[in-house]
């Protein structure tokens, strides 16, 4: 009997579509008008299709390479000429780095940045400056006001951003002011929509990256704070800086939420003035006056901004109410951290707010990141629960646990310091803390209960 050859079937590979979500980056298999996670209506959009076969999703495959293979050129650094932005930024701008600067209206973003162009100018650099929101007449009065009216600074009034990029290709640093004002041809939707600005975005980024060029892009915040637009827009960008600052006070504050390129824990202040924006050279006699009224509830906390140590004074305020929830409320810290001390004060300290209001501040708008705080927190906190001053020569460094013991603090040495040139004679830190020659006198506890001993009998 002869062999029966069959023949060979070869099955095409099923092809599957994913959306994904324009706002928040969610993944859906299936088209959906609302977004299940965001809650956003149409923002799902069809992504390329993916060949489903039995072992799965295939995609295209490119070639592996050893990390020790590959040669990384250091970044340039291009310095800003302002100090307190280099300190944020890391050393300051890399070339062909795109820089996403968010911010209040009227917070002083377009100000900081003609500012920077000036400077950057003054050292040699082919600046543009384009703007979607004002005339070149409103930049050029407020350049005059300043004293910015120099020699290789360009201004560029342009809303339609794919016209405008091909003129900022000669320069060597770009600002686009503000991102949600530009729109393209090419995107569906208005100025500030979701669609063009994701779209606007990646022009800039792309236009960056190709010809090397530094490039800043503004953006409005929200009521929350955060970016407007997109979250891809953040994910575009390689650099994401915050400037802020109190409605009624002169001082600004400078944070990098993303940095590619450098940490994200450096602080740069500044001043607003008539003038313009200038740094503050001395941030601790900024957030501690060095004033004694004798008042409970105030402590002073020596914390890490970065690379240097700041004086932060932080303002309890206690009063009974008659409601069965006494209310918390907290300026500078976040409200769940506040809570957790206050349930270590009472389980570890002995000290109840059950049927008391507490309200907590750090004085000067700064807001506290550092956990070696918490020591200052608290001692703030039963000061004004006890109604009992603290010294005013005293202050505290130390990371408060659940157990209520008090962890030592990173740099003690520098906060220490930093505590002897504000005038400072005694420090209370962790037990655990090594020792080494402080320049001050220091009272070493091990728990919350030992420093409420000392100070609060």
């Amino acid at each position: 009997m002869g062999t029966t050859c069959r023949p060979t079937v070869r099955r095409m590979a099923k092809e599957i579509t994913r959306y994904k979500c324009s706002e928040c980056e969610h993944i859906s298999l299936t088209d959906v008008g609302k977004c299940p996670k965001c809650g956003v209506w149409g923002s799902m959009e069809p992504e390329k299709p993916l060949a489903l076969t039995k072992k799965g999703a295939l995609t295209l495959s490119k070639k592996a390479y050893p990390i020790s293979a590959l040669e990384v050129e250091e970044q340039k650094r291009i310095p800003s000429g302002i100090k307190e932005l280099d300190r944020v930024l890391g050393g300051g701008w890399v070339q062909g780095g795109v820089t996403l600067l968010g911010g209040e209206p009227g917070v002083g973003k377009s100000t900081l940045l003609l500012q920077v162009c000036a400077e950057m100018a003054k050292n040699g650099n082919k600046v543009l400056y384009i703007s979607g929101e004002e005339s070149s007449a409103q930049l050029a009065m407020r350049g005059r006001r300043l004293g910015l009216m120099v020699e290789g600074l360009d201004l560029l009034c342009e809303s339609d951003l794919p016209a405008a990029l091909e003129a900022a290709e000669k320069y060597s640093f770009v600002v686009i002011d503000s991102v949600q004002a530009f729109r393209a041809d090419s995107e569906s939707g208005w100025a500030g929509s979701p669609s063009q600005v994701k779209g606007v975005s990646a022009m800039a980024v792309e236009m960056a990256k190709s010809c090397q060029i530094p490039t800043v892009l503004v953006g409005h915040i929200t009521k929350q704070g955060q970016i407007a637009g997109p979250k891809l827009l953040e994910h575009l960008v390689d650099v994401v800086l915050l400037f802020s600052g109190e409605q009624n006070s002169t001082n600004r504050l400078l944070r990098a939420e993303k940095n590619r390129y450098g940490s994200t824990d450096e602080l740069g202040i500044f001043e607003m003035s008539g003038k313009g924006l200038s740094p503050v050279l001395d941030p601790s006699r900024l957030y501690w006056s060095g004033t004694d009224l004798g008042s409970s509830g105030v402590s002073v906390g020596l914390v890490m901004e970065g690379s240097r140590s700041l004086a932060a004074e932080i303002q309890a305020l206690s009063c009974s109410t008659p409601f069965p929830y006494p209310r918390r409320t907290a300026r500078g810290i976040e409200i769940n951290r506040l809570q957790l001390l206050l349930a270590v004060l009472e389980r570890r300290g002995g000290i109840s707010s059950r049927s008391s209001d507490v309200y907590l501040n750090v004085a000067g708008g700064l807001t506290l990141r550092d956990p070696s705080a918490d020591l200052a927190i608290c001692a703030s906190l039963a000061s004004a629960l006890k109604d009992v001053p603290l010294p005013s020569d005293v202050c505290f460094i130390g990371e408060v646990g659940l157990a209520g013991e008090i962890r030592p603090a990173a740099r003690t040495l520098m906060r220490l310091k930093e505590a002897a040139r504000m005038g400072f004679k005694r420090a209370v830190i962790s037990k655990r803390t090594p020792k080494d020659d402080f320049p001050i006198q220091v009272l070493r506890a091990s728990s919350v209960s030992e420093v409420f001993k000392m100070f609060l009998k």
